[in-house]
């Protein structure tokens, strides 16, 4: 069969690599790709936001199964129209994508089906937002309503952080129209852990879990970012607490968006803190995670071909998900400056010598051919992932093979893993 990836960065080039291991596969092609999936896959010079031409050239090329990797593509309503022509694509549709596209429409959800979160207020009006700050006071959570490429939740420990937040979203438009909106949530302390689900709207296949590193800086310091690194599996996350959050969340989640005429299909990401009462939910998201796809996808046992599949046409209840016993670790590098500014086409050394390396993987996301050469062309760059026997030992093996690899400014936090080891 046929395959087509949408999506350019890590978590796509690890999606590319997971689905060549299915032996239903014969050809894999992916738009846009990058330097590392055109190694595994024909790379199509079509952007992952041109759903128009994407149809067309699934219909040419008569794929047998569309894998939409970033959520902008599932927001426009890529699903909707593949479907409607009798082609498979696994992802939400767009009325099921709202779970992740508008916060406020999460929060409420959960609010109305008594799904644990954090309490909220939602705010319209700027001056509104600023005096309920200060009037609260601090720590509080402000969040951009829609879509900001991971970047639109501060955690913010004093009030004037708030205002800040409140300013930059709602006042200088930095996300421009998905900050018409903020939500202004309480401050959770714990453990945060990333569960993510396939599910067909009636079956739900939890996956192993995962935990993400945010911030930029060690010590989870600095601004937020759309992933430093991951590592699979969770030590706090016990049999006992799986089971809590299946029972409490997964299955009122896939259950509360059938009841309000949204039913969801594809993989549902849930972001949870586990505080002192139980888990509760920071944030959906529709799709992969990125870092967590990485270091989820070399841990797999099992063919994801038949599980996507199985999703589509609602048999997952058919499946059975095989893991792999060992740890892994995935490193993010970065361009010098990111999140922020930062410089592109700054030459890469040190890629070959981890090819064919047992255990590890480096997944391209913000890199590009350039006369023969592989630069920089982002600000998230490379995801090294490394397995072993224990977390431990993967961590040391993604550092040993990240010593290998430079360019000019490159920058990668040196703590990722480090809270499951301790």
């Amino acid at each position: 069969m046929k395959v087509l990836v949408i999506g350019s960065g890590g978590r796509e080039h690890s999606l590319v690599w997971k689905i060549a291991q299915s032996p239903q596969v014969t050809k894999i092609f992916c738009a846009p790709g990058n330097p590392g999936i055109s190694e595994i896959a024909e790379c199509i010079n079509i952007e992952s936001e041109q759903t128009k031409l994407l149809y067309e050239f699934a219909i040419k090329e008569k794929i047998d199964l569309t894998v939409v990797g970033p959520e902008a593509p599932l927001a426009d309503g890529i699903v909707d129209n593949f479907s409607k022509n009798n082609l498979n694509v696994f992802g939400p549709n767009k009325d099921a994508a709202i779970l992740e596209t508008s916060k406020v429409f999460a929060k409420h959800l959960m609010r109305k089906h008594g799904i644990p979160t954090a309490d909220f207020r939602e705010f319209d009006e700027y001056e509104h937002a600023r005096k309920y700050v200060l009037t609260k006071g601090a720590p509080v959570v402000v969040k951009a309503d829609g879509l900001s490429k991971g970047k639109g939740v501060f955690v913010c420990e004093t009030m004037n952080d708030a205002l800040r937040a409140i300013d930059s979203i709602m006042k200088y438009k930095i996300f421009g129209n998905a900050g018409d909106k903020v939500i202004i949530e309480e401050h959770l302390t714990g453990e945060e852990v990333s569960i993510l689900a396939f599910t067909d709207g009636r079956t739900i296949i939890p996956m192993e879990s995962s935990q993400d590193h945010k911030t930029i800086y060690d010590g989870d310091k600095g601004p937020n970012t759309g992933g430093m690194g991951a590592y699979s599996p969770v030590p706090l996350m016990t049999e006992d607490l799986y089971h809590q959050v299946e029972r409490e969340i997964l299955v009122p989640t896939v259950h509360a968006m059938n009841r309000e005429k949204k039913p969801y299909k594809g993989v549902l990401y849930v972001g949870l803190m586990i505080t002192s009462y139980g888990p509760k939910v920071l944030e959906f998201n529709v799709r992969f995670g990125d870092p967590e796809a990485q270091v989820l996808l070399v841990r797999m046992k099992s063919d994801i071909v038949p599980i996507m599949l199985a999703a589509i046409s609602e048999k997952l209840d058919t499946i059975d998900l095989e893991w792999y016993s060992q740890a892994s670790v995935c490193v993010v590098i970065t361009s010098g400056g990111y999140p922020g500014r930062y410089n592109k086409g700054k030459q890469i050394t040190g890629l070959d010598s981890l090819k064919n390396q047992e255990g590890i993987h480096v997944f391209h996301a913000g890199t590009k051919s350039e006369n023969g050469r592989i630069v920089t062309s982002g600000g998230r760059v490379l995801n090294v992932v490394a397995c072993g026997d224990d977390i431990k030992e993967a961590q040391k093996n993604v550092y040993d093979a990240v010593s290998k690899i430079s360019f000019e400014g490159a920058h990668y936090r040196k703590d990722i893993a480090s809270k499951a080891i301790k």
